[in-house]
């Protein structure tokens, strides 16, 4: 009901907008626009633009597949200025080599290093994750985020913990 009411208020506002417009060029664009009206009243509610892009599963034998024994780790509490690091060890358990295209840190005080070369199906790499905690206080999440040959494409690892001022700065004036 809806389609129809939206279909014959955008004839009338077309009719009316092109009033200026031979009757031939009007019979024409009325008849473009019954014709998409009684496809979409057909039942037929997908309507492909021209430029639209098709999609096709990938095939499983194409793709790495990761299987970290974890994705996150708790650093817990530390002192501001300390470096934490961590090695994400994965097993690839697809049917292709996998291939890690990047890697992107969520923020400069994160550093990411990985296996470079194509880990064989079944076979370990690794993914250094280092955070350095200078000029860091309280609550600390950052991530990395990796782009491989994997479904989906994107895996997301964490770190997370607090860290604790050290103290250096003092708050308002010094008196002396």
């Amino acid at each position: 009901m809806k389609i129809r009411f939206a279909s014959a208020l955008l004839l009338s506002v077309i009719i009316l907008a092109s009033c200026n417009e031979t009757k031939d060029d009007q019979a024409e664009k009325i008849a473009a626009l019954e014709e998409k009206i009684a496809a979409l009243e057909g039942g037929n509610t997908a309507v492909n633009p021209d430029l639209a892009q098709t999609t096709t599963n990938a095939d499983p034998s194409t793709l790495g597949a990761f299987q970290f024994s974890e994705m996150e780790y708790d650093f817990g509490t530390i002192n501001e200025g300390k470096v934490v690091e961590k090695v994400f060890n994965f097993t690839n358990n697809g049917q292709a080599p996998l291939v890690i295209s990047n890697i992107t840190a969520s923020c400069g005080c994160t550093s990411p290093d990985w296996t470079k070369t194509p880990v064989k199906p079944g076979e370990k790499g690794y993914v250094k994750v280092v955070f350095d905690s200078k000029a860091k206080s309280g609550a600390q999440s950052p991530t990395v985020t990796i782009q491989a040959n994997t479904n989906p494409s994107v895996t997301r690892l964490s770190l997370k913990g607090t860290v604790t001022s050290s103290g250096s700065a003092q708050a308002g004036p010094v008196i002396r």
